[in-house]
């Protein structure tokens, strides 16, 4: 009788840790469709296929906007999901770039970005929430058609989407039409969040790294030079590394050759050792700082990261 009391006040106990599971941080986003229909945005050459850039600021001064991911904000909220102020993120952006205003590249032209990288690179949210909305007039009757689309901003793959449309009401505000759209379907929508984030807690965070060999490098160096006290291929030190630091040794080593090696699907721990976020920059400065280390020695390595989720490391240049 006594053993059944303890392991009854020790499931008892361990209850609060299985209510409190951890949820993954969101920030709601108006959709490139919404800031297109908007005119929030412009569409610009890239490697001669356009595509639209959507202009956050511009959209913030929407009379709409700002009160409807209030309340999308709110109804998460109720569900136990943390929600990043959009706004304020833009705010803390603006204010750097405003700062920075006079900096420049190194080929002496002003840095080019975009508001949807600053913004995924300043909030690091677990997941984007992408809104469309549409309001229907039926006499005197309105009501909200939505999507909301759920993104990995560390991939850009969906993570779950819905879409529905309210029921027809009279004298309502947009905002509050939305609101009682989306609640129907929270629920679900949220369990599908959640579901994709305790994958990532589990099995790790999905990101790409790539190493590149600078052509006619000082160090005279390819992913072939033997190194270290066991004179192994660089190629094989990389992929060690790759190996001992990720999530249960996930990864796949897509091609490879002398001067590159394509790492993709590769799980990283969704936090560091400190609890901090990490992206793929944060998680590739661990190989440079081994690269760098005694016995290879290499010094010169440069990292480029073009997005949350894409790490590039260039051997033989700094």
């Amino acid at each position: 009788m006594k053993r059944l009391f303890v392991l009854a006040m020790v499931c008892l106990m361990a209850l609060p840790a299985f209510s409190q599971a951890k949820k993954p941080s969101i920030m709601f986003v108006p959709s490139n469709a919404w800031c297109k229909e908007k005119g929030y945005g412009s569409t610009v050459d890239v490697n001669g296929v356009e595509q639209f850039v959507p202009n956050y600021t511009a959209a913030l001064e929407d009379t709409e906007l700002l009160p409807v991911l209030a309340e999308l904000n709110g109804l998460m909220a109720d569900q136990g999901f943390p929600a990043l102020n959009m706004q304020a993120t833009m705010n803390m952006i603006n204010r750097r770039r405003a700062e920075e205003a006079a900096l420049q590249t190194k080929a002496g032209n002003q840095a080019m970005t975009n508001d949807l990288r600053e913004l995924r690179n300043q909030a690091k949210a677990d997941i984007m929430i992408y809104v469309t909305w549409s309001i229907n007039r039926i006499g005197p009757n309105r009501s909200a058609t939505y999507t909301l689309d759920g993104q990995d901003p560390y991939t850009g793959m969906s993570v779950t989407t819905v879409t529905g449309t309210g029921t027809p009401t009279n004298s309502v505000a947009t905002p509050v039409l939305l609101k009682e759209a989306v609640n129907a379907n929270m629920p679900l929508f949220c369990d599908r969040l959640q579901a994709h984030f305790d994958d990532m807690f589990e099995n790790g965070r999905s990101v790409s790294l790539q190493i590149r060999v600078v052509e006619n490098n000082p160090m005279g160096i390819d992913l072939e030079s033997e190194m270290g006290d066991e004179y192994k291929e660089l190629r094989e030190i990389i992929e060690d590394w790759v190996y001992e630091n990720t999530q249960s040794h996930r990864y796949n080593l897509s091609d490879d050759s002398e001067v590159h090696m394509n790492f993709v699907e590769v799980r990283i721990p969704i936090y560091d050792d400190r609890g901090r976020a990490q992206d793929a920059r944060a998680w590739a400065r661990g190989l440079i700082h081994h690269l760098r280390s005694e016995p290879y020695s290499i010094e010169a390595v440069k990292l480029d990261s073009p997005g949350l989720g894409e790490a590039v490391l260039y051997l033989g240049e700094k």
